[in-house]
């Protein structure tokens, strides 16, 4: 298992060095030159040469790209992400400060997908094209044909302003973090509720399953102590991105429910042309999803110990 860790770890530094070169190739894209902008930023007249000058200087932009990019690369690695434009704060210290409810909502609407899609999966694979299977195939395909912004509105309206059981924005208590953690989390738990009934209705269907109920097994014994762990590596690789893409996905709700996280802070940044900010959020958007692919095949490998790397 260690050296399995261990070759998966060194993998993944291919993966990085891409993920830092396209975050540091963000700079690039911005149309004109870049030492201009980032002078001009919030003035009300146009910087002189000296001053654009002077800004190209601070950013290594006067280096050859090479140069720039080992220059960035080795702040990037301390934690140096550069300083907002709107702020003036560093980059890094923005993030910190909202990732903590940006990881709760993420977190809380993760929870409710699992404990949606879980129990369901298991129970439309028991009963196989019975009445539960078709109902939660049909809830999963609405959950996820509707999109999470429009779930977002629609619990507003209904139960904040029209029943007024829960608030509608905001960070608070848990009643906070109802809403806009079911509108993120029921889109996901549709992915993992149909992957959960495929899996576990092919390993329902091994040898060994069928041994285990002629030995006289209870049904719930042969579910749960031997079909349900190998069917859910499927499902736990798909958490693992699922997870990537509710964080992401938390841009649009946090803005929706005007939650105080990274989302609302970095459609902000976008709007008032804060490449910093931008730059630093694509980049740890990217080692999120190389880190939980990484703990994904980590714990795909527990599940089953019959995985090998490169296979």
């Amino acid at each position: 298992m260690r050296n399995y860790v261990l070759r998966r770890a060194l993998s993944l530094l291919p993966v990085l060095f891409g993920v830092s070169l396209m975050t540091f190739g963000l700079m690039g894209l911005v149309p004109g030159d870049p030492a201009e902008i980032l002078a001009a930023y919030g003035k009300d007249i146009e910087p002189g040469p000296d001053e654009i000058e002077a800004v190209r200087v601070e950013l290594g932009l006067d280096l050859s790209l090479p140069g720039q990019y080992i220059r960035w690369l080795g702040r990037a690695v301390s934690g140096d992400l550069g300083n907002s434009l709107r702020t003036g704060r560093p980059v890094w210290q923005e993030i910190t400060a909202r990732l903590p409810a940006t990881l709760e909502l993420t977190g809380a609407g993760m929870l409710i997908a699992l404990l949606i899609a879980l129990p369901s999966g298991v129970l439309a694979a028991v009963n196989r094209d019975g009445l539960l299977d078709h109902v939660s195939r049909f809830l999963a395909l609405v959950g996820a044909s509707v999109p999470s912004f429009w779930l977002g509105a629609t619990f507003i309206l209904l139960f904040a302003v029209e029943l007024r059981w829960l608030p509608a924005m905001g960070r608070g208590g848990p009643s906070h973090l109802v809403l806009p953690s079911l509108a993120l989390g029921i889109g996901a738990s549709a992915v993992i509720m149909r992957l959960t009934r495929a899996g576990l209705l092919e390993v329902l269907d091994q040898d060994y399953i069928r041994t285990a109920r002629a030995k006289g097994f209870h049904e719930r014994a042969v579910i749960l102590r031997h079909a349900l762990k190998p069917s859910l590596l499927p499902t736990v690789a798909v958490i693992g991105l699922q997870f990537g893409q509710l964080l992401g996905g938390a841009v649009i709700i946090e803005t929706i429910f005007a939650w105080p996280g990274l989302g609302m802070f970095i459609i902000e940044s976008i709007l008032g042309r804060d490449f910093p900010v931008i730059q630093g959020f694509a980049l740890l958007m990217s080692l999120v999803f190389v880190s939980s692919n990484f703990l994904v095949d980590v714990l795909c490998r527990w599940l089953d110990p019959r995985i090998r790397y490169g296979c």
